[in-house]
């Protein structure tokens, strides 16, 4: 008998353990943007599986998971495979990580949600100015090569 996939709550509570200790730019517990993310996909419509990748789209990315560890958790496949969509890997150009996450189906509504969050002016006005415009130029070229309107 196979064991049941792991529930979204159980999937959340692996995400918060994984991100233990992580902050972001803004030196807040990084959990909150997966909350926001997830909250973000979930009000979009997304679905369960959508919801999941949220909660771990950047674990494998922040070396919070290996690529093995999220091999060998109890998700769909499709929860993987967006959350390796949704990897940017060192200096690989935002063109080639877009044309992925486009590939990947369900990718894109998790990017969208998290975009938004990223580039919310309340957020980015805790940046210094220079971040901020490097970060906020970077999301919106990111945007458009998704086909994604400005927020």
């Amino acid at each position: 008998m196979t064991a049941l996939p792991l529930t979204l709550a159980e999937v959340e509570s692996l995400a918060r353990a994984a991100h233990e200790g992580q902050t972001d730019k803004a030196g807040r517990p990084y959990a909150e943007h997966l909350a926001a993310v997830a909250e973000g996909v979930r009000a979009r419509g997304g679905s369960a599986e959508q919801q999941a990748a949220a909660w771990l789209h950047d674990s494998v990315e922040d070396d919070a998971l290996s690529a093995e560890e999220l091999a060998g958790m109890n998700v769909p496949q499709g929860v993987k495979d967006m959350v390796l969509a949704l990897t940017k890997h060192p200096g690989e150009p935002l063109e080639q990580y877009a044309a992925r996450i486009l590939a990947a189906p369900g990718a894109l509504l998790v990017k969208e949600a998290d975009l938004a969050h990223n580039a919310n002016p309340a957020r980015l006005s805790v940046l210094d100015a220079p971040t901020r415009e490097r970060l906020s130029a970077k999301y919106a070229y990111v945007r458009s090569l998704l086909g994604l309107a400005a927020p």
